[in-house]
């Protein structure tokens, strides 16, 4: 029990008071995409090959590009780690690192890798999972956000910095 107060759950934790229904959502989401069968409504290997190389060394590309934000992420986050958007009681602000590219990136990585797998894969049903994703989770960044400018009084200004889920695009 004490790993889970560690990451700021809490015996009323299903109160909803601190995003814990935002992690269902992203939870369920997750299980989807690795439960959905693939739907091809073309199959690859009737691409020209160089589409379909195309898109495969793109998605490898993406995929590396996720690895990079939820490793580094998650490295430069350390002890300020929690899966729930509430800021945990004793954390800090993190801006520099993989912070000083997107505001959010264990989300941009989630996001970013579960896409490019649909893409690796051809799979329609894969790619409408990561937009559903990308849609719970930018709604679960704005709440964090709205928390996180509660907490820290430098936020706003890290906000008008740094881009929030696709660095320096979005």
């Amino acid at each position: 029990m004490n790993f889970w107060n560690h990451w700021g759950f809490t015996a009323d934790s299903w109160k909803g008071q601190r995003g814990e229904y935002w992690v269902l959502a992203q939870m369920a989401l997750l299980v989807a995409y690795v439960a959905v069968p693939s739907y091809q409504p073309v199959s690859p290997t009737v691409m020209p090959p160089a589409l379909r190389y195309g898109i495969m060394g793109f998605a490898g590309i993406l995929a590396l590009f996720a690895t990079v934000l939820l490793g580094k992420g998650l490295l430069d986050l350390g002890q300020n780690l929690t899966p729930l958007p509430y800021p945990r009681e004793d954390g800090k602000l993190v801006q520099t690192g993989v912070y000083g590219w997107v505001r959010h990136s264990l989300y941009s990585g989630l996001i970013l890798v579960t896409l490019a797998l649909g893409l690796w894969q051809f799979s329609l049903s894969h790619l409408a999972v990561s937009l559903a994703l990308f849609g719970v989770l930018n709604a679960k960044a704005s709440q964090e956000e709205i928390w996180l400018q509660d907490r820290y009084p430098e936020y706003e200004a890290y906000r008008q910095r740094v881009k929030k889920l696709i660095p320096w695009v979005f």
